[in-house]
């Protein structure tokens, strides 16, 4: 079947719009601002410079979850509407509920979710990072793994719900303590990657266009 243009148009303008609106209470705008003359999906870039570089942590028991740079801020939520204030605070309920430390910092490196749970992994006190993407990916990683080699890979976000980010701070815990772990069953849907990959392409973009290399990385936490 031949793609009509004009409704691949149509499907990315809302997702654009979707992705700008800020808040759920914000009425939804009348009409899709146009995308002419922009290079930008989101036209202003967060400025990080004031805030505090992330350090390496010392506590054996501290698990680092690295977040993306456009977690929080600009998008809110997760590709299939988790706000992303809840998958934060479901991640660091299961550390702690093991008796675990976790610290947040924002990723502002690279969008990519292996290297972000291994960034956090070599910035936590006991080698064992999270890396979060704001559209939901998630990895646990270990300090001494290559890229690739990760603990556990989540790619499936849009089949993801609050208790699988819960289990995911649980065993990111259980390998801190060297316990044996039994990895998250993924929820597997051949059709969830045609039905959000306009979407998910567009939320990496809005990602992407937050980094700040010069930045880094920094200590993150919107209370």
């Amino acid at each position: 079947m031949q793609m009509n243009e004009d409704l691949v148009k149509q499907i990315t303008d809302a997702v654009l719009a979707e992705i700008k609106q800020k808040k759920d209470a914000a009425p939804a705008p009348a009409a899709v601002p146009s995308m002419a003359g922009r290079e930008r999906i989101n036209e202003i870039k967060t400025s990080y410079a004031s805030y505090p570089r992330a350090a390496k942590g010392s506590d054996p028991k501290e698990v680092v979850i690295g977040v993306g740079a456009a977690f929080q801020k600009e998008i809110l939520k997760t590709i299939c509407g988790i706000p992303l204030d809840d998958v934060l605070k479901n991640v660091k309920a299961g550390i702690e509920e093991e008796g675990m430390v976790p610290r947040v910092v924002k990723i502002l490196d690279t969008s990519d979710v292996c290297f972000m749970a291994l960034e956090a992994a070599k910035l936590s006190g006991s080698g064992i990072g999270i890396g979060i993407q704001s559209k939901g990916t998630t990895v646990i990683h270990q300090k001494d793994l290559y890229p690739l080699s990760n603990l556990e890979l989540f790619p499936q976000a849009p089949l993801m719900d609050l208790d699988t980010y819960r289990k995911i701070g649980k065993n990111a815990a259980k390998y801190v303590k060297g316990e044996q772990v039994v990895p998250i069953p993924c929820t597997n849907d051949p059709m969830s990657r045609p039905k959000y990959q306009v979407k998910a392409a567009l939320m990496h973009i809005a990602e992407t266009e937050q980094l700040d290399p010069e930045v880094g990385i920094i200590e993150w936490e919107v209370k």
